[in-house]
């Protein structure tokens, strides 16, 4: 079995880190924006809607907010950590003969965090920022990965932790879980599993491990 993994608020609790260098990004060109309105717009949408909204603010460019906001988040980063479960999860992925893949639109960033908490060798193979791949729920990142390894897509998984994820597996023709850790998606792209905690998702794999 070949299960996809999302980064950010998927594997590694990063939304704390991203609001608060969206908020110190907003400060610094005085605008006020709301923390957790910002936090929902990142989780519904994505961190380039919020990116997009301060830059109409400010009247500038969008990619010298941006630029602005990563070196901010650059150093936030570094005291995120992974969700509870995680790296049990990814362990009993391989131990039952699995393999595990990463797509993420961050390049070295997640890789050392993979690597602080001693998680990069579980994965298999990596999708990462520095790979001109459009953005999800384009598929292309994924039938990449997927192609590269010759995984079985009748078995495969995407897991993510919104909409776009499940839908760029189902439009790559896999399905997909969604890890919704404080359940505020709203869910219109009918995962074949939809949890709070990555111990479902590991009970959910491990049966499909099992008995696929």
């Amino acid at each position: 079995m070949d299960i996809f993994y999302d980064f950010d608020g998927t594997l590694f609790d990063t939304y704390p880190a991203m609001v608060a260098a969206l908020v110190q990004t907003a400060v610094d060109y005085q605008i006020k924006i709301d923390r957790n309105q910002a936090y929902q717009q990142m989780r519904q949408g994505s961190l380039g809607d919020a990116i997009k909204v301060l830059a109409r603010i400010a009247k500038i460019e969008s990619t010298t907010i941006e630029c602005h906001f990563r070196a901010i988040e650059n150093e936030e980063l570094k005291n995120s950590r992974p969700f509870e479960g995680v790296k049990a999860t990814l362990e009993s992925v391989v131990n039952h003969g699995g393999k595990n893949y990463l797509l993420t639109h961050r390049n070295q960033a997640a890789i050392t965090l993979l690597e602080k908490f001693e998680m990069k060798t579980w994965f298999e193979d990596f999708v990462t920022g520095n790979m001109t791949f459009p953005r999800k729920p384009n598929p292309a990142s994924l039938n990449y990965l997927i192609e590269r390894n010759q995984a079985n897509k009748k078995t495969a998984y995407m897991i993510g932790d919104r909409n776009l994820d499940i839908d760029a597996a189902h439009n790559a023709d896999i399905k997909g879980i969604l890890f919704d850790p404080d359940q505020i998606i709203n869910v219109t792209s009918h995962p074949e599993l939809i949890t709070n905690n990555f111990k479902d998702i590991q009970t959910y794999l491990d049966k499909k491990l099992i008995n696929p």
